[in-house]
């Protein structure tokens, strides 16, 4: 033991070298090995709270043949996280998505990419928590809390919408107490929802399987088609994302360079097969197709339908840590990204943002604000799955952009230097092939339907904008506009002016292709 003492002290050393070499000094605690990284990134995608939000959106779209979206997903997903691991490599700093276009785009570029994907993050933890309650609620059913499921549609959505806000005062204050309580409780919860998920999928196959398995090619009469699987894929989509979240905690993490590209692919890769076995196992035992599609059952119906009541309960239970786990995770994230922009002096109010207690080593304003603003979606509180959809769209719109400035690089030259992990000649063939998929999932997520963009007046009353026109115009639409009207004119107002930190690479990586500044008069320093 008295060995691996100094060796351990060595490696936090090379690390924090390696991240002073981009200006930047220490301040985050660097105690995420690569399981830990791994598990960060695999609790953010999250098999069992995407398939728990949207599986009766993909189900009531398509019956049982929406399964195919789940590989048609994960490898359009698993194109773009090679893409991002590379750049990983590269630029191990807090930030992910802001960073890469930092180094390799021009400010004003960076900062818009960096906005939209601030404000993905946060409706995506205001949609994870809201998801929790559609399992925990449930689960406290079984044990004896029925009142909690008990009366109207809008008193059931009262009731998630408070379950959703305690959960996300729960997780704020573990995050405020440090990465390192963070990757214990997620650890710990990774490994219950992949043995939860997985071995609880081989039992609903092998004992409870009332469909067959030719179950992947019923659509229960619903026309499949290119609308209907374009509109299917959605909950897929809404669950495989955020594998750049190993990235983001790179300051976190040991050796980032060569864990933080790994942790990327595999998370991808986990969440595929446990994800892929768990649709399939909670197909095939579903009762009755057309009741199922009838009544939009979610996963936690189908295992009320098949098991005691006990067994049903204990199970929501595991699938309700699982999903608190993820919750943690994307909130975890999210203030990395902020933190970095902060840190940068891009956001209002940098100097507290980016301000890291001494003692819990964690940026405590971040996190408050991070909670803040993730709470107001719950002002008009409409369901997970509507937040949902317009997380994602801002999500892939964030990637986009990102990979736009990642192509650019590489038509002039980039990478000339080369990293632990590398594409070599086949980088330009993935970038080119992730935007190709990439733009497509955009007017896939922009197209005006009310499976997957509806309308507020198509909501049924669970959404309402007291403003007619905006009542008539698609939700995510309404939101991205909104997001980046207010993003444009801070920057306009504020933010081109401010004097953003410098854009520093190590001596011995690509210089940055950061164009300079444009000229103008310099806002003074925050207070």
């Amino acid at each position: 033991m008295s060995s691996a003492s100094p060796s351990t002290s060595t490696d936090h050393q090379t690390d924090a070298a390696d991240l002073a070499r981009f200006g930047y000094k220490q301040e985050l605690k660097r105690g995420l090995g690569l399981f830990s990284s791994w598990a960060v990134a695999f609790s953010y995608i999250s098999p069992s709270t995407g398939i728990f939000t949207l599986f009766a959106l993909g189900l009531t779209t398509l019956g049982g043949v929406f399964i195919w979206t789940w590989p048609v997903v994960a490898l359009g997903q698993f194109i773009i996280a090679l893409n991002f691991a590379e750049v990983t490599s590269h630029y191990p700093v807090a930030g992910s998505v802001f960073q890469w276009t930092k180094y390799l785009a021009n400010r004003t570029y960076s900062w818009f990419n960096g906005w939209v994907y601030l404000f993905a993050g946060i409706l995506t933890v205001t949609a994870v928590v809201a998801t929790l309650p559609l399992a925990l609620i449930p689960a406290l059913n079984g044990l004896g809390w029925h009142s909690l499921g008990q009366g109207s549609s809008t008193t059931l959505l009262h009731t998630q919408l408070v379950v959703a806000l305690l959960t996300l005062i729960v997780i704020t204050v573990l995050n405020i107490y440090g990465v390192r309580l963070v990757a214990l409780i997620n650890n710990t919860g990774v490994v219950f929802e992949i043995l939860g998920m997985f071995v609880f999928a081989l039992i609903l196959m092998a004992f409870h399987n009332h469909q067959g398995f030719h179950v992947v090619t019923n659509s229960a009469g619903i026309p499949v088609n290119g609308s209907t699987f374009l509109a299917a894929m959605f909950m897929s989509l809404f669950v495989i994302y955020g594998f750049d979240t190993a990235s983001t905690l790179s300051e976190e993490t040991r050796d980032p360079r060569r864990a933080a590209p790994k942790a990327v692919l595999y998370s991808v890769i986990g969440a595929f097969i446990i994800g892929g076995v768990f649709l399939l196992g909670t197909l095939v035992a579903i009762p009755n197709m057309h009741t199922a599609i009838a009544n939009a059952w979610s996963p936690a119906n189908i295992i009320e339908a098949n098991f005691s009541t006990g067994f049903a309960t204990v199970y929501l239970l595991v699938v309700s840590a699982a999903i608190f786990v993820c919750c943690l995770s994307i909130m975890a994230s999210t203030i990395r990204l902020c933190f970095g922009m902060s840190r940068d002096k891009t956001l209002p109010i940098s100097k507290p943002l980016s301000r890291v207690s001494p003692t819990l080593h964690t940026p405590v304003w971040t996190c408050i604000a991070i909670a803040v603003l993730a709470a107001v979606p719950f002002i008009q509180y409409s369901g997970a799955g509507i937040i949902a959809i317009a997380a994602t769209g801002m999500i892939y719109m964030s990637y986009f952009l990102c990979n736009i400035a990642i192509l650019r690089a590489r038509a002039g030259g980039w990478p000339r230097t080369k990293a632990p992990f590398r594409l070599g000649g086949w980088g330009m063939v993935v970038n080119i092939v992730g935007l190709i998929y990439g733009g497509a999932m955009l007017i896939n997520f922009a197209w005006p339907r009310a499976a997957s963009n509806p309308k507020p007046d198509q909501t049924g009353g669970l959404l309402n904008f007291h403003i007619d026109f905006l009542n008539k115009i698609p939700i995510l639409w309404t939101v991205f506009v909104f997001i980046v009207l207010i993003g444009v004119i801070y920057y306009l107002a504020v933010g081109r002016r401010k004097e953003f930190a410098p854009v520093i690479a190590p001596a011995g990586d690509d210089a940055p292709l950061v164009q300079a500044a444009p000229p103008g008069p310099v806002a003074p320093p925050e207070g």
